[in-house]
Order: C-alpha cells, then structure tokens, then sequence
C-alpha cells in the first residue's frame, strides 16, 4: 500500500465557514477586536510576556466575577472542564454533596458527583422554575453531614435565573461550601463572588464574554484553596489539581504544568478587555435592554415565555413555539435564509420551544431587529398570521422609550 489509498476521495482544501448570526444558547458572535487577538504572534506558554498577560487576565477575571480570590484563572477547557475541575478537587470519596437541579446542567452537577465518589442528594425543580431556597434549606435541615451545595445559577436550557445571593447564604448557615455554574450568566447578569459568599464558580468563554469556545473562567476561595492542599488522598485529576496548577496560574515564578493555548487566550484577555472598556453594570443593562425589545417583538407574533418574568434570564429567551408551527422547520429556514442560527429545546421542551441568545457581542440592537423581521417572514410565509413589520416596530418603541444611560 502507498500513501495514496489513505488520501481522501474528495479533495479537500482550505475551510471557510459561512457568516452566520449566533443568537442561540451559544456559542455567541466573536468580535473582531477578539478574532484579531488570536491572530497574533504566538508566544512559548512560559514566555516573560505571556506571563504578564496571564496575570492581567487574572485581574480582569477578578473584576468580572467581583472577587479577590486569589485563585482566579482560566481553565485550558470548555466550561465543562471547569465544572469538573471544582467537584474534583473539593470531593473526597464519600462527601455528601446536595445538588440543585432544575434543567440539563443541574443534572450534569449530579453525575459529577457520583463520578468523583460523593454521595448526591438531590433537589429537584421543574424546568423553567428557579431553585427553590425553601427546599434547599428543608434538604440541607435534613442532611446535616452534607459537604457541598451546588447549584446552577443560570440554566442555559430554560433561561431560568435563580437566586444564588439566598442560596450562598442558606448554605453558610449550615456549613456547606457552594459551586455555582454561571457559564451563561458571567457578563451578562450580576454576579458577586465575594459579596454572595460563593466558593467555587466556573463559566465559559463563548457565551456573553463572546470568546470562541474552550476556555473556562473559574475562582476558588481560600476555603476552598485550604481544603485542596490539605486533602489526604490525591485529587482524581492530574490535569485539573488545583495543587498542580498553583504553580502555574498562582505564582509569580512559574512552573511547568501543560502547554496553555496561548492564542486562545489572547481571546480571552481581549474580550476581558472590552467587558471592563464597557463596564459591567452597562453591560449587564444592555443585556436586559435588548431582552425587553426582543419580548415587546415576540408579544406582537403571540409567542410566549417559558419562564416566569421575575426569574427570567436576559442572554436566553425560551419561548413556545406558536401552536401548528413545525419548530425545526423554522430554525432550518432561518438557517439557510438569513444565517441566523437559534436553539432548540431541550429534555421534556423538544420540539416545544426555541432559546433565542443574546450574549455577548450578540446582544446589540441590530440583531434584535433582523431576528424579530426573519422570523416574522418565516412564520408569515408558514402560513401564521402575523402583521408584518409589527415586530421590529414594537421592539423600536422600546428602545426609544427606554435609551442607555
């Protein structure tokens, strides 16, 4: 055999991806400031001046997430990774941990535990419902020896916000660290780290910081930090012990532990960059400015939410899909026919509702009105009666009645 009977039948040569509009649960649109950073010259992972940059990615994490933490970085890995890099490292075989579950993430929480050896007891909320605090307080009453509280703070599958400054506060009471999972919330929703008392906190570069994804922003309070290094057992990762990467991410002199994406992380500190040019509360504003015209357009096509308005998360719009309209007939259509890319849903909403995004870079007004006109076309050309133009004229009082500081 030659090297020619491994060579593909269709030729295949340089990739170029279509343009699309990413208003689904993400990812989101990357920015161009933050394209062009991945561009640049790459440098070793252990290089002076990519040290540098490391640091300053620390202090605009920081920032972003309201903390001190020390050990405040990016994980080498999508926001999964840094969800398991917390229950590996606080777990200890046995650990009873209670886990909130109230969509998909809530369940992959479980599942985390039980892979690590903990024990999960488990409180459970429709979707679309935020946690109870009431039955995480009855739960942890019952549940004394519990180790651990975790929770998602925003469920990416329903857009449902939930309380995490009440949960943090349920949980110190009786003793318990907490994990909270705000891949979807980190820039586009208020988050206080230190102020809400959460120990571990792990999100993800691709949703409303608008960074391509694979990088996972995480912190760790020093209860935590302290419970690591004095753990008897080895934590069940080489690659995500915290211990490991102390020397790496928490120190001025580092030492080698794996080669970082240095390019991705360019990304990262240019989309910090912008977020801390912004400010955060204008940027969570702007998130819930746009989330309230894109509601008023919905409102004029009869389209409904899926969560309730005071839990509502801003960046992840779950609405149902009007009554004898084939939902993945519309999502296949915006697809090819404006390049708008939507959701769908998920678990018992299949088929049920979309999610539309706006994080990030694609939290802007231009995206709200070419969404509202495209699926109004659609809809109208499916034969739903809708007024067309009623939409994007809805969505244009809003934003005249309701201008950015």
């Amino acid at each position: 055999m030659t090297t020619e009977d491994f060579r593909p039948e269709k030729k295949i040569t340089t990739f170029y991806p279509p343009q699309r509009v990413l208003m689904g649960p993400g990812p989101s649109d990357t920015h161009s400031r933050v394209l062009a950073a991945m561009a640049r010259p790459t440098l070793g992972h252990l290089d002076p001046v990519f040290s540098e940059m490391m640091d300053e990615i620390k202090g605009l994490l920081r920032y972003s997430f309201q903390t001190n933490n020390m050990m405040t970085f990016s994980v080498s890995g999508p926001g999964s990774v840094g969800m398991e890099m917390c229950f590996v490292n606080m777990i200890v075989p046995g650990d009873k941990v209670v886990v909130c579950r109230n969509g998909v993430f809530g369940g992959r929480m479980i599942e985390n535990v039980e892979r690590h050896g903990g024990v999960a007891v488990v409180v459970d909320d429709d979707w679309g419902k935020p946690v109870d605090p009431q039955k995480v307080e009855d739960t942890l009453k019952q549940n004394p020896d519990a180790k651990i509280l975790a929770f998602v703070h925003a469920e990416t599958s329903t857009g449902a916000l939930s309380d995490a400054k009440t949960l943090c506060e349920i949980a110190r009471r009786y003793d318990c660290l907490t994990i909270a999972d705000t891949v979807t919330s980190l820039g586009g929703s208020p988050i206080y780290v230190d102020e809400w008392g959460i120990d571990a906190i792990y999100s993800g570069s691709q949703k409303c910081l608008s960074c391509p994804p694979g990088l996972s922003p995480v912190s760790f309070s020093e209860r935590v930090t302290d419970l690591v290094k004095n753990r008897q057992d080895k934590v069940h990762s080489w690659f995500m012990d915290l211990n490991q990467l102390l020397g790496y991410w928490g120190s001025s002199t580092r030492t080698y532990h794996h080669t970082a994406p240095t390019n991705a992380l360019y990304a990262l500190h240019e989309s910090l960059v912008m977020l801390a040019e912004e400010g955060l509360e204008h940027a969570w504003a702007r998130h819930e400015r746009n989330h309230h015209a894109l509601k008023a357009g919905f409102a004029t096509m009869g389209m409904s939410f899926l969560v309730d308005e005071q839990y509502r998360l801003p960046q992840l719009n779950s609405v149902y899909v009007p009554e004898g309209v084939n939902e993945a007939e519309v999502r296949s259509r915006l697809l090819k026919e404006y390049s708008l890319e939507i959701g769908a849903g998920l678990g018992a909403f299949a088929g049920k509702v979309w999610r539309f995004g706006l994080m990030g870079s694609s939290s802007k007004v231009e995206n709200v009105l070419f969404c509202l006109n495209a699926l109004e076309c659609v809809l109208s050309d499916l034969g739903l009666k809708v007024e067309r133009g009623a939409a994007a004229s809805a969505a244009h009082q809003y934003y005249a009645a309701n201008p950015m500081s």
